[in-house]
């Protein structure tokens, strides 16, 4: 069996269209390839039957994430010495026991087996564990060479038709961990809820900042807690930023509490990349091979399923799930199959190209997907889980200035923004939420397909950071005041670090923008800047 980065080799040089199809064509399709390379984990030649660690090597915690009526995956990775090469790991593949059990002293085991951990995929973990009940918690641990991991606790989903009255689950992201504490996190790890959304921004993927002053917010700032090592482009510095990450207490505290649907945005590979293209004009052939690179970490270190396994440099990360007859949730991916960013990035004027049909947010085949799923959804809510900001939000620099728009966000893709809410309006009505992330600050408001409506499509809650942007300068800046002036749709924004906390039940759909006052200290004060409510059938936001 070649390996994945010849793999990855094959679909950077071919293309990764023509890549399957030849399979395909040839009888061999990509599930059919993954199926045989798992099958084939079989007592390599080369396993190492008796580990020994200098320490523990569970230093980067556990997770569970993509829960279904009957089971969800369960992560680990071995890194005793977590920021070293191999984190500290032999070269060889062993095997990692775990278990599930039904109460969180596990003493009633209902599953339980031994996982192949590859030196290839970072001595990673993940277990697809099936036949669970649905609808409850169960808890899990690993066991390798004499170590027990941190107990994690793991929900399965609701039946597809049961009747269900609440919804709980947490949006998050953005967590620059040179600029701050992932006090959110903790708070996260102590909500009562049935799942977290991860928007992305995971890791940041840039060098060092280094010891000196900087600006933040427009005012003195020394990084609180830096960066190892360089910009990431090889294997061993991503797998090592992650590993920086995920040592960090209360982010394994977050992970270990419940199942988190995760995505990426842009830093798990580099600043605004879209689809095969990246900021510093870097041949698309090229930076693809970055990104099959960042693929393969992105998917060592996170509770994801088989399907979503990198073939090269793509990652099939758009899906789906659902609670009951109360909430479908969509996944989606609003990085890999983008069109390059208008006029240079730039927050500019919306020209004619942001109209332009040939350019697109999701792809052809997603956004199919994604029509398909919500025409055949008969819950009573839909959530849309991606990564940019909706709103067309407009800004101005000065009062003389003209209008301003991000051409990363999707006022930069107008013609494919009008495609999705025209096809809500038509379509479910009064009943699609859209989660969304990456611009450091918190934004509630209506979705208009036109500026000039009169009456929403659909509402947005955008979650602020974790800590990127470090403690932030609350809601009267210039630029709180511009888009608050500009924006009548917009119910509130502000740039304190948190997350929203969303609280579903047949009728209501409830959002808090929850806030840490203070994010370069330990210990910051958790508090609601702000709670929506839309209604059912009548969409737009309310004061809560």
């Amino acid at each position: 069996m070649p390996s994945l980065l010849f793999w990855g080799f094959v679909m950077v040089s071919f293309g990764r269209r023509g890549f399957v199809s030849g399979l395909v064509a040839g009888g061999i399709g990509s599930s059919f390839l993954l199926e045989r390379a798992f099958a084939a984990q079989k007592d390599p030649r080369n396993l190492d039957k008796n580990p020994k660690f200098i320490a523990s090597p569970f230093t980067l915690g556990v997770a569970s994430g993509d829960p279904e009526p009957d089971g969800f995956v369960i992560w680990t990775r071995l890194a005793p010495t977590p920021l070293d090469e191999a984190g500290g790991m032999p070269l060889k593949p062993m095997y990692v026991v775990w278990e599930v059990a039904e109460d969180e002293k596990l003493t009633r085991v209902v599953a339980r087996g031994q996982e192949l951990a590859h030196p290839e995929l970072a001595h990673s973990v993940h277990v697809e564990v099936a036949g669970l009940k649905a609808d409850r918690p169960y808890w899990y641990r690993f066991r390798v060479g004499g170590y027990e991991s941190p107990i994690g606790r793991g929900q399965t989903l609701p039946a597809p038709g049961a009747q269900i009255d609440r919804v709980r689950f947490a949006a998050a992201g953005c967590q620059h961990y040179e600029e701050g504490y992932y006090t959110a996190w903790r708070a996260i790890a102590q909500e009562p809820v049935d799942f977290v959304f991860h928007y992305g921004d995971y890791i940041y993927e840039g060098k060092d900042s280094g010891p000196g002053i900087k600006q933040m917010n427009g005012r003195p700032f020394r990084v609180l807690r830096r960066h190892v090592g360089p910009e990431c482009y090889s294997l061993d510095e991503y797998r090592r930023r992650y590993a920086q990450y995920k040592t960090d207490e209360d982010l394994q505290a977050a992970h270990a509490a419940t199942s988190w649907f995760v995505s990426f945005d842009d830093h798990e590979v580099d600043n605004n990349w879209a689809g095969d293209t990246d900021q510093d004009g870097t041949p698309p052939e090229v930076f693809l091979f970055r990104r099959a690179v960042a693929m393969q970490v992105y998917y060592e270190h996170m509770p994801l399923r088989r399907r979503s396994l990198p073939n090269g440099s793509h990652m099939q990360m758009y899906r789906s799930a659902r609670y009951g007859n109360l909430l479908n949730v969509f996944v989606l991916d609003t990085r890999q199959y983008r069109s390059d960013q208008a006029y240079g990035d730039k927050d500019v004027a919306q020209g004619k190209d942001v109209w332009s049909p040939q350019r697109t947010m999701m792809g052809e085949q997603q956004e199919q997907w994604l029509f398909n799923g919500l025409a055949q959804s008969d819950t009573r809510w839909n959530l849309l889980a991606h990564q940019v900001m909706m709103l067309n939000l407009a800004q101005r620099h000065s009062a003389q200035s003209e209008l301003t728009y991000s051409m990363d966000q999707w006022s930069g893709y107008l013609y494919s923004r009008k495609q999705l809410l025209d096809f809500v309006q038509q379509h479910c009505p009064g009943n699609v939420v859209n989660i969304t992330g990456d611009a450091h600050r918190h934004f509630a408001g209506d979705l208009l397909v036109n500026g000039d409506d009169k009456k929403p499509v659909s509402v947005e809650f955008l979650a602020t950071s974790i800590t990127s942007g470090s403690d932030g300068v609350g809601d009267n800046d210039h630029f709180s005041q511009s888009v608050r002036q500009e924006n009548p749709w917009l119910k509130a924004t502000t740039d304190k670090r948190g997350y929203v906390l969303c609280d579903i039940d047949r009728d209501h759909w409830r959002g808090d923008l929850k806030i840490i006052d203070k994010v370069m200290e330990q210990n910051g004060t958790l508090s609601t800047y702000a709670s929506f409510v839309t209604e059912r059938g009548n969409p737009g936001l309310q004061r809560a």
